[in-house]
């Protein structure tokens, strides 16, 4: 929440209809934007750059208000707990009749507003015209066309803020409900007035059945809630119809007689080139060797250029051809041959082992990785995966909203768990983060994967990626049956297919290898000094015998393999990048068995405190519980079957 005491410009709005982009435009600050819904799953904040003064709130996209899920639920908290200067509505040209049945919520809050309809481009290419103008006359508040990602409309945008005007009513609801909104909005003006919302829009989000608005109204009320809760109740017996379905209807009727009056939509005699690939990627027919090319492309960018040519030029050429035999010489030349020099460029070196397998294993990876992952992303083909996946999902007592962690999890498994918030039920975000947890691999340990397998053949990659499948919807078909609750189904926006921005693409890429070089590469290092230690204490042979029966016997592994699994206990991408190591030394039953093993074993340890953090102590241990074995029982079963067909 905002920490000045300044009043805030709140940016809200429906999913994807730019808002994040909107933000970084206004103050410089990035927030993670994607061509699909969900990406921001809290409240943002930074200084304006046209007004050093001014702080700018970039909330969650809400499908609807009253709150109902996470996401809508933190834009309700922050209208409701911060100071607001005025709101800023992102609404889509596209959609006008979607964005006025928003506006007209919002307009019922008393507070100052300015209407930014955005995707103007888009809207235009589709033959929607708006006239501004007049809408602007109706609620009586600044409306101007924007176009985000081009950075159209911006000083328009600015000036308008500073006209921001409490927008005009509109609609009147129909007698009795307008008779039991006066009489509630009265009762809350006395008991429970807001310093900034008006009584009437509380009342009305109330009727609605708001969970965050009576919540406020219970801690602010005080014994007075009573009664306030009375008169809800008894607007509900009195309605004809659910009372919070009958607010919504009215609403929405408003919105589409406005709508209509306002703009007009061209008669096109076929779809733009972006429809018709939009339709293309969801069609039953099609839909599935699209999504089959996509990752297919994913894997020669990744798995080949990546991970052999990038990784090649690197590790080959520049580390162990250059680097380290030069730094080698250097650590012994200077400080002998001891502890301390076998710390640094030992078996288990923090420059041999920690920086080379960061910086000439990794590095070159999960660039390619995040740059494939940052085009998908911009170009919209994200959102219609929750489409084709819906139906699976469906198996699993998920939706194909569920999907969106999921890729999320592709890039971060940490990021993704924080991420299940857009979910709407705790029963679909506790499976959701068990299946991340379970079967779900990082982009470090899955460009790992891409190259180590891609290096055998497409098919030793193909047998991974199906025992991944098979894993995260048997698992996801038995968690939908232990827990219990019902399936929530599909609601989701489908934004327009565009060609991706390269500026968006590069900005994505560029704060992912950010995080991963101030994050990853200490975890790396930590890592190799544990390593290190266990070596030197005599620790690691201890547990590679150990753990040679289960390793080597079960798996099949080598021993040597045990010490990878040591290593994933850290993080998984290590633990994955020492069976990388470990590659020349494989044959390729051993090399599929070993990946298959350590991309279900134990999320990293980031992973496990987000878990923790999310579902609890007990939750995040009982989970941890199941994939340790569950990781090498599916392994070894691996290894039984390809031994016996390979």
């Amino acid at each position: 929440m905002n920490t000045s005491t300044a009043p805030a410009i709140l940016l809200v709005g429906h999913p994807n209809v730019g808002k994040s982009v909107l933000f970084h435009r206004l103050t410089g600050a990035y927030v993670n934007v994607s061509n699909y819904p969900g990406t921001t799953v809290e409240v943002t904040q930074a200084p304006a750059r046209f007004d050093a003064s001014a702080t700018l709130l970039d909330t969650p996209g809400v499908l609807a208000l009253p709150s109902r899920s996470d996401d809508e639920r933190a834009t309700m908290r922050a209208l409701l707990n911060e100071t607001s200067r005025c709101l800023v509505q992102v609404g889509d040209a596209k959609n006008l009749r979607r964005t006025l049945t928003l506006t007209a919520l919002l307009a019922e809050l008393g507070v100052p507003m300015v209407l930014a309809l955005n995707m103007h481009d888009e809207a235009m290419a589709r033959g929607v015209t708006v006239d501004i103008p007049a809408l602007a006359e109706e609620l009586a508040i600044p409306v101007l066309a924007t176009v985000a990602t081009g950075g159209e409309g911006m000083g328009e945008l600015t000036s308008s803020i500073a006209r921001a005007a409490v927008p005009d009513p509109l609609l009147h609801y129909d007698p009795l409900l307008e008779e039991e909104i006066t009489l509630l909005a009265a009762a809350i003006a006395t008991h429970a007035p807001h310093p900034s919302l008006a009584a009437r829009g509380l009342a009305i989000l109330f009727l609605g059945n708001d969970t965050e608005v009576d919540s406020w109204l219970r801690q602010h009320a005080g014994p007075a809630y009573a009664q306030l809760d009375a008169l809800r109740r008894a607007a509900s017996q009195r309605a004809e119809e659910d009372l919070p379905g009958l607010l919504a209807r009215q609403r929405t009727e408003a919105a589409d007689a406005l709508a209509t009056s306002v703009s007009q939509r061209a008669v096109r005699s076929s779809p733009l080139l972006a429809q018709r690939i939009g339709q293309a990627v969801v069609h039953p027919l099609w839909g599935i060797p699209i999504l089959l090319g996509v990752l297919y492309a994913v894997y020669l960018f990744v798995g080949v250029f990546g991970a052999t040519t990038l990784v090649g030029l690197l590790e080959e050429d520049l580390f162990d051809g250059i680097l380290n035999p030069a730094v080698t010489d250097f650590v012994t030349t200077q400080i002998g041959n001891n502890g301390l020099s076998d710390l640094l460029v030992g078996q288990y070196g923090l420059w041999t082992m920690g920086m080379t397998y960061a910086l000439a294993l990794i590095l070159p990876i999960v660039s390619t990785f995040f740059i494939a992952f940052g085009i998908l992303e911009d170009s919209g083909y994200m959102p219609r995966l929750s489409v084709i996946a819906n139906r699976i999902f469906a198996r699993m007592g998920l939706n194909g909203r569920a999907v969106l962690p999921m890729v999320l999890g592709l890039g971060c498994v940490t990021m993704a768990t924080l991420t299940t918030r857009i979910l709407h039920s705790p029963r679909e975000r506790l499976i959701t983060i068990f299946l991340l947890a379970l079967a779900i691999p990082c982009s470090a340990q899955l460009g790992v994967v891409l190259g180590m397998l891609g290096g055998v053949s497409f098919s030793a990659l193909l047998v991974w990626a199906l025992a991944m499948v098979g894993v995260l919807f048997l698992s996801g078909f038995l968690a939908a049956r232990l827990v219990p609750g019902r399936r929530i189904p599909l609601v989701t926006e489908l934004p327009p297919m565009r060609l991706p921005i390269a500026g968006n693409v590069l900005k994505k890429t560029t704060g992912r290898l950010k995080w991963y070089l101030i994050e990853v590469i200490p975890l790396f290092l930590i890592g190799t000094f544990l390593m290190y230690l266990l070596d030197r204490l005599g620790i690691l042979p201890a547990i590679i015998e150990a753990g040679e029966p289960l390793v080597s016997g079960w798996l099949g592994l080598p021993k040597e393999a045990s010490a990878a699994f040591v290593m994933g206990f850290l993080r998984r991408d290590f633990g994955a990048t020492g069976l990388f190591m470990l590659a020349d030394a494989l044959s390729p039953v051993q090399a599929i068995v070993g990946m298959i093993t350590i991309t279900l074993f134990v999320p990293c340890f980031a992973s496990l405190l987000m878990m923790i953090k999310e579902r609890g102590l007990k939750t995040g241990l009982a989970m941890l519980a199941i994939i340790v074995p569950f990781a090498f029982l599916v392994g070894g079963l691996c290894n039984l079957v390809l031994t016996a067909l390979w």
